[in-house]
């Protein structure tokens, strides 16, 4: 028999994902008693089966879609020989490189308490784990989120892939259908097509419909282009599993049915917070389906109980988002500081090729809530001598600004736009105005100089009119 024990700490983190284990790194070397509970596989999402093993496979579509490519005269291109299986130890080796930085035998030589079993509430300032019963002044909810299932006719999901299952698969499929157009969905597409798959999109509505209409449209082009099967805006009305395939049934806006066959089935139809068994309801912390209610603090009902990540209602699901609503709580916990989330600046990418890049307001989002107090300037990459070089040169860099100059958004579609996309995360952030990027000096030949040249462009229609032309010629006339 199990002795079981009692630990008395100053914070609990349930949850050893990228958030959670941010607060638990933090909070010990902040001299605080810190417990860690983690259920499934340390390092969390991010790590096991989301960013890490997606960009892996990614790197891989694109080794092979280098090999094929035409893009520079006097380069041959051939066809690359393809190892499915061995791409797939590729990923699983670079988890296996970053894994020790999210291992439990660090975070234990870092001084905290890791308990690796199921969480769950058995009273306001207490958790149970295993044998363990936990009684902490603080405890911070990192528990992620899982796939999401849509309730679609013969869906099975049992035999259908999702995030969590496609890595380890080792077979080729011959056509992978995917259920689902948002960043998951048209990234895996893209890899697998460049791996040699045949691979079908379905989605109720557009593609990356958070992202801006324009950039998405040339990055549609480009998938397109390499073969993407894309059907967007249909209703799917019926999904059937047969030995040795699926086929998926689908309606378009014009009424007409059509069904697609393929080998295997790939859902990336979102997220659902993962709150189940946590017994919630006697720590006093409420939640429903979209995730565990907060304030701009981070504090749930019960405020000595915080919540960071994707189990946040209504918060954004990236990495980075969990790692700064960590900052958020470390804050709130260890220097009782009142700090609030502020998504303004918030960045996300979408890493195919070329990659599609958000910071802050989209042109649509804009104006909403500015109406016409904004303006939009562009730069495309056909004039950029870095993308000419390259003979990369699909791509469009627009920032989004209020009348008087201040930045709002900037949406990128170009190779190395995540790379891009940071400086104008950090222009929003600080309220800054384009004026500032337009004077700022940027290497040359570069990518990111497009977003100079954007910026340049804004002030372009006042610069070059008639009324300044008038006040040169006035100025030429005085003595030097």
């Amino acid at each position: 028999m199990t002795e079981k024990k009692n630990i008395d700490t100053d914070l609990c983190v349930i949850g050893a994902g990228a958030g959670g284990l941010s607060v638990a790194a933090g909070s010990v070397q902040l001299g605080l008693k810190t417990v860690l509970i983690e259920k499934g596989e340390m390092g969390g999402d991010c790590l096991n089966t989301g960013c890490v093993p997606s960009k892996a496979l990614l790197a891989a579509g694109a080794a092979a879609q280098a090999q094929r490519s035409v893009a520079v005269q006097g380069v041959a291109p051939h066809d690359p020989d393809i190892d499915f299986a061995a791409v797939k130890d590729h990923v699983a080796g670079a988890i296996a490189a970053i894994a020790p930085h999210d291992s439990q035998e660090r975070f234990e030589n870092l001084g905290i308490t890791v308990l690796r079993d199921a969480a769950r509430f058995a009273g306001k300032n207490t958790v149970v784990a295993g044998n363990a019963t936990v009684t902490a002044r603080y405890f911070v909810i990192a528990t992620g989120s899982r796939a999401a299932v849509p309730p679609i006719e013969g869906l099975d999901k049992e035999k259908a892939l999702t995030n969590e299952t496609i890595f380890d698969l080792k077979e080729k499929p011959g056509h992978l259908l995917i259920v689902g157009g948002g960043p998951i969905g048209i990234e895996m597409a893209q890899a697998h097509l460049r791996l040699g798959c045949k691979v079908s999109v379905f989605d109720m509505g557009a593609i990356l419909p958070r992202d801006d209409e324009k950039c998405v449209g040339i990055l549609r082009q480009a998938l397109l282009k390499e073969g993407v099967a894309l059907y967007e805006k249909i209703s799917i009305k019926n999904i059937s599993h047969q030995n040795g395939g699926v086929s998926v049934t689908i309606e378009n806006d014009q009424g007409k049915e059509e069904t697609i066959g393929g080998d295997r089935l790939l859902v990336a139809a979102g997220r659902v917070p993962q709150t189940d068994g946590l017994d919630l309801e006697k720590a006093g912390v409420t939640y429903d389906r979209t995730g565990i209610k907060t304030d701009a603090r981070l504090r749930t009902e019960n405020k000595r109980i915080f919540a960071v990540g994707d189990v946040v209602a209504g918060a954004p699901q990236f990495t980075h988002v969990a790692g700064y609503h960590a900052g958020i709580i470390i804050r709130n916990i260890c220097f009782k500081i009142p700090a609030k989330t502020d998504y303004a600046a918030l960045p996300w990418v979408t890493y195919t090729a070329p990659e599609l890049a958000q910071a802050g307001l989209t042109e649509q989002a804009a104006r909403e809530k500015h109406g016409d107090d904004m303006r939009i300037a562009e730069w495309p990459l056909k004039d950029n001598d870095r993308a000419v070089t390259e003979n990369k040169t699909e791509g469009l860099v627009r920032i989004v600004t209020l009348k008087n100059g201040r930045i709002l958004g900037a949406s990128i579609v170009a190779p190395h736009a995540g790379e891009m996309i940071s400086a104008w995360a950090l222009a929003i952030a600080q309220k800054m105005k384009i004026g500032a990027v337009a004077g700022a000096i940027f290497p040359y030949p570069t990518y990111g100089e497009a977003g100079k040249r954007a910026a340049g462009a804004w002030f372009s229609e006042k610069l070059f009119s008639d009324k300044t032309r008038k006040l040169v010629g006035f100025l030429q006339k005085l003595p030097f």
